[in-house]
């Protein structure tokens, strides 16, 4: 598929985004967090921030942007319409919750039943993203058990390596939660690995020969080719990346968006409070951000639609 870049945006600054409101939200409600009014506000305002630059860029993605608002009435058969729904209904328990811990000072009674909302609608809303593209049949490399897993998991990454790094700017860092960003890391780093190993591993799901039917009769092949020149289907379904080239992509990934942050949250973790544990909690932000955009981007550049079985591809 061909990697639009205002999805690879919206998959991984909307991820982040709920990644950072679950746990804000998880963690106010438990009374883990202090209701610092500077702390709630800067942190729901980025976490809303990233979410709603993430899908209001998703939009770009379409023919016609300014009639995206009518996807929501397909709630009952569409994913995307679905994620539109979630969306809209995590936004006011979130700005609920967030005006009890910005405004009144207080994560706890009713306030908490908020944030417990909150975090069970960004779950919801994670997994509706992720079944977007696991939903699709004529795609193998989506449709199968290891996307969802996999959008869950690095929404969780990503949202607890901001956690961190805004705690650690506050000045307000939390020994648990350094070890629970260890943990998400290697999580979502193993989950990434079991979906390529999947993926590399999988025999296609559809063939020329079982799409033409043919299969009994041996070796199916094109006698020639459908069309002259490039058309659109080819373009966006058709997009192919060398194998040697994913394979040096998939290690930049591994790299920025794993490696890279596991040794930096730990040096912050284990140094004493301060200047230089700070600089590492948050350098980890823009290498995590870099690690998953490529990671994203593999994603939608290694899947093939079955439409180019008829374009002359052996396998999809």
């Amino acid at each position: 598929m061909h990697p639009a870049y205002s999805i690879i945006f919206f998959t991984t600054a909307s991820g982040a985004g709920y990644g950072l409101l679950f746990l804000l939200a998880l963690a106010g409600a438990g009374g883990a967090l202090p209701a610092d009014p500077w702390l709630g506000g800067v942190g729901f305002a980025l976490a809303l921030g990233l979410a709603t630059a993430g899908l209001l860029s998703s939009t770009f993605h379409l023919g016609h942007p300014e009639r995206a608002w009518r996807a929501i009435s397909q709630w009952r058969s569409s994913w995307l319409s679905r994620e539109g729904v979630a969306a809209l209904v995590t936004y006011p328990i979130a700005l609920a919750f967030a005006y009890g811990w910005v405004v009144e000072g207080q994560t706890g009674g009713l306030w908490a039943l908020a944030g417990l909302a909150t975090a069970a609608m960004c779950i919801v809303t994670v997994i509706c993203t992720g079944m977007i593209y696991a939903s699709l049949k004529p795609i193998r490399r989506w449709n199968n058990r290891w996307v969802v897993p996999n959008y869950l998991a690095l929404s969780l990454m990503t949202g607890v390596i901001l956690l961190e790094a805004l705690l650690a700017a506050f000045g307000q860092p939390l020994p648990a939660l350094a070890w629970l960003t260890q943990a998400a890391i290697v999580g979502a780093w193993l989950l990434k690995r079991a979906y390529w190993r999947f993926v590399d591993t999988e025999p296609g799901a559809a063939t020329i020969e079982s799409a033409t039917g043919l299969g009994h009769l041996g070796k199916v092949r094109l006698l020639e080719s459908p069309n002259t020149s490039e058309n659109y289907l080819q373009r966006e379904m058709g997009y192919h990346i060398a194998r040697r080239h994913a394979a040096k992509l998939r290690r930049i990934a591994l790299v920025f968006a794993f490696a890279i942050p596991l040794v930096l949250t730990l040096v912050s973790a284990l140094m004493p409070a301060g200047v230089l544990a700070a600089a590492a909690a948050l350098l980890a932000v823009p290498c995590v951000a870099l690690g998953v955009v490529v990671e994203r981007w593999l994603f939608f550049a290694e899947a093939r639609h079955a439409v180019m079985l008829y374009y002359g591809a052996a396998v999809a």
